[in-house]
Order: structure tokens, then C-alpha cells, then sequence
């Protein structure tokens, strides 16, 4: 026997954060009078704070964890139900919460975001961090800590090692340098000083736009020390459910046992081999690490190396948290196991919307822009997800957002400002491109890609102050072979040129 529906609301939104929050917003204040239910697993949801639109495509904002009721009070038609969700029935549009409650819809949208990659299941030693639950289990952990192995090259990878101190860390990255997911070996390169000082000096100009990396040979690691003070932070709030807001580490002390301030060796192009206790590496034959059974947990990489520690810190990125949904349901999903969305963020199961991490957009992308998995997305997509669910029960026309004309993305790593735009990485570009590069040693990088004369890319790091002329330059597709390498000549006021 079906179970009964308590309430059928005409919007149902899963998931409390940045997508499904933004979501919620759009439909209640376009259409006011709606009904609308946001069902979210934890007590706290995620709200964009600080919002400031930098220029025509770039936007900054924090994200802050406030108490769902802060959003029922914002939005009278809302109501929040604090349940995870158990099924979904896309037949009888209905929803099953994990407290055995069924909720009606008309229109669905799916903001579950992402879970996280963890290298093994249920190894105490390995710890994953996704939420502020896992941020203060790492936190609480670290504070006994001596070293830790942290695998992973994404932005928490990256973010945590530049903040770890008192604590050794061995950092594990499957690429030839760290941070290939939003920057090549160059700004790698600009980057690494920063784990070794407090201060970066300031070195003269290189003129020459040009730069050559020196890859570390495979098995090779680079030992990085810094002497630096430590700085006291109060705790965060603790609560599980969404991901961490971009500035996670801010208001979290993260401190490890000892009296070194930063230590931090790159173990290039491995991964993990095998992680095991002390008891079995005493048992096995094969391995004899540096004094085996004193450390709780040992990760073998495969260049060969065994490392002993007191915890291991998977980063290892997200999948899609498409769990609960796929049972019984007949969702496309794309290579990357994302809910299938289209240009108006349609799932293939009708009246079914997806936004954030948890969907793939498959509709034919601008030249200029690419689906990554980070806050600016799935606030853009939440939002828009929002006007497409609106203009459809409103039987209004909607045109797909310019946010997706050109990828754009502002962060901050090691300190530094940083600017992603367009195919930033020359994504898709093959060989048919040409870079240029201007480095000031400790105060900037600039990363210019140029396709057939136009630009297409920029990675800008520091404060270049150069995102907005180069947002233009790669939105109004000027060519611009007749600049050369005098684009990126400092003594050249580039804004000149183009008002």
C-alpha cells in the first residue's frame, strides 16, 4: 500500500546548500504566493552573504552556515523539513523523507550536491572533509598530530596544506604539479615559495613573457619548511549535511602537535598503493618504513615510498550524491554519473530539475565556458534553476543565462587572489594555442591563452587588477595579433587600447 502524502507543496527543493538555498530564493520571491518546501538533512542551511558582482561575469560572496529558520522567516510561503530524503517516486511525484514522511510536488529540483571520494571506506585513520563536521574531526584530530599524509589535489587540498601548522605533512598529488585542476605547472610553480615563507619577497620584473618548468622527475618529492608564528582561531560551528563554504579554514585553528610552524613535503605523480595498520605492517615481510609500529597508520604510494602517520586526509574531490534518487526512477546520467540536465536544467524524468554538483550539464556549451564543480556554479545554476522551474508553471519564454556564456571564477590559494577565465587551462584546445606569461616573483602571475589571435583563457594571480579588461577581451573576441607579446608588457596600459 502506497503511503499516504501529509502535504503536496507546488515547488520541493532537495538539499540546504548553496543550490538549493538560491533556489528557494529565486522561486519565492518570483512567484510569491507558491507554496514551496526545501528538504534539507541538517538543521543548518548554506546562505551566499557578501554578494558583489566584481564585473559583467565575475561575482565574489561568502558563504555562511545560518539556522533554516532564518530562511521560513525571509519567506513566509517556505517550509523547511529536516529530514534526509530515503526515495524518490518520480511516477506519483512524491518524495519519501528518511522519517518515513511523504511530501506531493509539482515540480522537483534536485540540489544534493556532491560526497566525497573517499580513498577506503571505514579506515579510522582516513578522513575525508566535505562539512563542518569532518572540518572539526580533522581539527580535533591535528591538535595530537605529528604528520599527516593528505592525498589530493583539488582546492581543500590545497587550502589545507597552506594552513596546516605544527604538524608535518606529505602531500600525495597524482599530477606533475600541484593544483592542475585550476592552474598549470607555471602558477604551480609562482605558488610553491609560499610553503616555505611567510612573506613572500618581491623579486624584479621578468620581462620576457615567457616561462620554462622544470618537471620533478618521477619518485622525486620537494621537502618545503617555514618557520612562521602560530595563530590562534576559535572554533566553527559544527553540523553535518552540505559542503564547506570557501573560506572553511577561517575560524578554525589548525594546529598539529609540534613545535615546527609549517613542513610540507610534495610527493609528485602517485597515488595510494595500499593503507595499512602497524600491526600489519609488522606482519608483512615486504615493507620496512622508517620505524615501523610507531606510527597508527602507513600509506604506500605507488613510487615505491611507505610513509607512517598519525592520519591520512582523503581530498580526493566529489562524485555525484545521486543516492537516493535513481531507485525505481529512470534518470539519464551522464559519463561522470551526474544527473543528465538540459539547457533549462531538466532532468529526463519530467518535472524534475537538478542543480549544483549532483547534475551534468549536457547542453551544447559556449565555446568559452565549462561545467567545474565550485560555488560560483552552484549558486548560478541554484538561481537559474530557480527562473526555469518559475517561467515554466508562469508559461513564460527563458533564454539560457549569460553566466553560462564565459566560465569565471574568483578564489583565493596561499594567500593570492585568483582569477580563472574562459579555458583558463586551454581546456579543449588541443595544440591550436599559444600562452603568454608575465611572473613577478611573490606578487603576480599572469597567464594570458590565445586562440587564432583572440583570447579565450586567463589565469591571473595576485592583484593584477587586469580581470575586467580581460573579461571583455575574450567576450567581444577582438583579435589582437597585432599587440604580440606587448599585451601583456606592464609599461603598456592595455585598458588604452580597448575603451
Amino acid at each position: 500500500m502506497a503511503a499516504i502524502v501529509e502535504k503536496t507543496f507546488q515547488f520541493v527543493i532537495v538539499g540546504g546548500g548553496i543550490a538549493g538555498v538560491t533556489c528557494v530564493e529565486q522561486l519565492s520571491s518570483q512567484i510569491p504566493s507558491a507554496e514551496v518546501a526545501l528538504i534539507t538533512a541538517g538543521p543548518q542551511i548554506k546562505a551566499v552573504t557578501n554578494y558583489k558582482q566584481v564585473s559583467q561575469t565575475l561575482e565574489e560572496f561568502d558563504v555562511e552556515e545560518r539556522p533554516s529558520s532564518v530562511l521560513e522567516e525571509k519567506f513566509p510561503n517556505l517550509t523547511v523539513i529536516q529530514s534526509a530524503v530515503k526515495s524518490l517516486h518520480t511516477q506519483s511525484h512524491s518524495v519519501e523523507t528518511a522519517d518515513g514522511r511523504v511530501f506531493g510536488y509539482e515540480k522537483l529540483c534536485i540540489c544534493s550536491g556532491g560526497r566525497p571520494k573517499l580513498l577506503t571506506q571505514e579506515n579510522p585513520h582516513v578522513l575525508g572533509i566535505r562539512d563542518t563536521d569532518s572540518a572539526q574531526e580533522f581539527q580535533k584530530r591535528l591538535s595530537n598530530a605529528k604528520r599527516i599524509v593528505v592525498v589530493g589535489n583539488g582546492g581543500i587540498a590545497l587550502e589545507l596544506v597552506y594552513e596546516v601548522e605544527g604538524c608535518e605533512v606529505i602531500w600525495a598529488v597524482k599530477d606533475k604539479a600541484i593544483g592542475n585542476t585550476f592552474f598549470d605547472a607555471g602558477a604551480a610553480q609562482f605558488l610553491i615559495p609560499s610553503l616555505e615563507a611567510d612573506k613572500p619577497e618581491r623579486d624584479a620584473l621578468c620581462k620576457r613573457p615567457r616561462y620554462t618548468t622544470e618537471e620533478p622527475a618521477v619518485g622525486t618529492s620537494h621537502t618545503f619548511t617555514a618557520d612562521r608564528n602560530p595563530r590562534g582561531h576559535g572554533a566553527g560551528p559544527t553540523e553535518p549535511g552540505s559542503a564547506l563554504g570557501p573560506d572553511w579554514h577561517e575560524g578554525i585553528a589548525l594546529r598539529g602537535a609540534e613545535q615546527v610552524s609549517r613542513r610540507v613535503s610534495v610527493e609528485y605523480q602517485c597515488e595510494v598503493e595500499k593503507i595499512f595498520t602497524s600491526e600489519e605492517l609488522l606482519n608483512s615481510q615486504t615493507l620496512e618504513p622508517e620505524n615501523a609500529g610507531a606510527w597508527p597508520v602507513y600509506i604506500q604510494l605507488t613510487n615505491g615510498k611507505t610513509f607512517g602517520c598519525d592520519f591520512v586526509v582523503s581530498a580526493t574531490g566529489v562524485v555525484p550524491n545521486t543516492e537516493p534518487f535513481l531507485h525505481g526512477n529512470k534518470f539519464a546520467l551522464a559519463d561522470d554519473a551526474g544527473l543528465r540536465v538540459d539547457e533549462h536544467m531538466m532532468t529526463s524524468e519530467q518535472h524534475v530539475y537538478a542543480a549544483g554538483d549532483v547534475c551534468t550539464a549536457c547542453w551544447e556549451h559556449s565555446a568559452l565556458w565549462q561545467q567545474m564543480r565550485l560555488w560560483t556554479q552552484a549558486r548560478q545554476m541554484g538561481w537559474y534553476a530557480g527562473r526555469c522551474m518559475a517561467a515554466h508553471i508562469l508559461s513564460e519564454p527563458i533564454e539560457l543565462d549569460f553566466c553560462f556564456e564565459l566560465f569565471s571564477h574568483i578564489t583565493k590559494f596561499f594567500n593570492y587572489k585568483v582569477v580563472l577565465l574562459g579555458k583558463f587551462n586551454g581546456q579543449g584546445l588541443g595544440s591550436n594555442h599559444e600562452l603568454l606569461v608575465r611572473c613577478t616573483k611573490g606578487h603576480e602571475y599572469v597567464k594570458v591563452v590565445l586562440s587564432g589571435g583572440r583570447m579565450v583563457g586567463a589565469v591571473l594571480i595576485g592583484e593584477t587588477d587586469l580581470e575586467e579588461t580581460f573579461e571583455n577581451l575574450i567576450l567581444n573576441q577582438m583579435d589582437l595579433t597585432r599587440y604580440g607579446e606587448d599585451l601583456l608588457n606592464p609599461d603598456v596600459d592595455i585598458e588604452d587600447y580597448f575603451d
